[in-house]
């Protein structure tokens, strides 16, 4: 592995540890519900954030959208628009899984057809066959696969357990058929987003044209991308504020609350965003096998996650012996992600 690639994984490391923690800041924010809180992480995550940092590195990023044919920049919004849809969803994924099997099975599922599904569409991965790049492929993904479902099922010894441990339960909504159904949802459509990035090369490589540094040239490509995933985020968060009657939260109740409410989750917005300016700076370093980053980021992700939900005790009043599952499980993911990125 050259020195080149291993530098890569490691700055893609360091966002998927910023893209596990990104959830934490929310359990700050009190008396808004969850429409809420979603749309005000969504506005900083989506537009404000990528917005700036575009304008700080890539200034004229509107000049280069001139430039890129109108169905290119078309299909990259709309992927942006599906992947909105899958973040929606992914909240429920943890609400109804909590943080550590809500990132797992989501993000893992995610991890494989987002991974598979780029090289397939653009004749890649028949490249990799020639060598043994596509062996170490194939068996990273059917190795996540295992992972998977070695949590899923701890995820099932855990809702056991939880039903005999009255008011001990840390996550009272735990609901493991809902939170499989919205984990499958997100995985499927999730991978949107490894599709959009892959689409957006031609706008990363006329950034670094017009003079942008390599490692944030895909900052372009984000701005596009996450304006449709805010357009399909805004629509279903203004219908749950009228069915809710939650719009005038936004603005009324204490000041100090309202303060707190809206730092936590623009705080929460630049832990989720900034882990992409890793993974397009990571993704640089790879070459044209740079699909590999996505599997890399999203193994790490959630072995960032699961130590995160344990920290915040919900797996308190677990046996060790399921507890021993989650573990064994994500070995099984790193193990997959080290043959994932040893694969390009």
């Amino acid at each position: 592995m050259s020195a080149s690639i291993l530098f890569g994984i490691l700055i893609i490391a360091t966002g998927a540890f910023s893209s596990g923690s990104f959830s934490i800041p929310f359990d700050k924010v009190t008396r808004w519900k969850w429409e809420n809180s979603w749309l005000t992480f969504s506005v900083f995550a989506y537009l404000i954030i990528p917005l700036l940092i575009c304008l700080i590195v890539a200034p004229h990023f509107i000049e280069i959208y001139q430039k890129i044919p109108s169905g290119n920049l078309f299909l990259i919004f709309i992927l942006g628009a599906v992947y909105g849809l899958a973040n929606l969803t992914f909240g429920l994924s943890l609400r109804y899984l909590g943080v550590a099997l809500g990132f797992c099975i989501s993000l893992g599922l995610m991890m494989v057809i987002g991974t598979l599904l780029p090289p397939m569409i653009d004749g890649r991965m028949s490249k990799m066959f020639e060598g043994n790049g596509g062996i170490l492929l194939i068996s990273g993904l059917v190795i996540s696969c295992i992972g998977i479902g070695i949590t899923a099922y701890a995820g099932i010894l855990k809702s056991r357990k939880l039903e005999t441990l009255k008011g001990q339960k840390a996550n009272a909504d735990f609901n493991l058929r809902k939170g499989l159904l919205a984990a499958l949802f997100v995985g499927v459509t999730g991978s949107s987003m490894s599709l959009g990035f892959e689409q957006g090369k031609m706008i990363a490589e006329e950034t670094i044209k017009a003079g942008t540094p390599e490692l944030f040239a895909k900052c372009p490509v984000f701005v596009l991308f996450f304006a449709g995933s805010l357009l399909s985020t805004l629509i279903w968060c203004i219908y749950l504020g009228i069915k809710n009657n939650s719009l005038g939260d936004y603005y009324k109740g204490e000041s100090k609350t309202l303060i707190t409410n809206y730092t936590m989750c623009a705080f929460a917005s630049f832990l989720w965003f900034i882990n992409y300016i890793f993974y397009g700076m990571g993704t640089s370093k790879l070459g044209e096998f740079s699909f590999v980053a996505w599997g890399i980021l999203m193994s790490l992700t959630i072995v960032c996650a699961t130590v995160w939900g344990f920290f915040r005790g919900e797996w308190k009043g677990i046996e060790f012996k399921i507890k021993g599952f989650v573990w064994l499980g994500l070995a099984v993911l790193i193990t997959a992600s080290f043959l994932i990125g040893i694969s390009g």
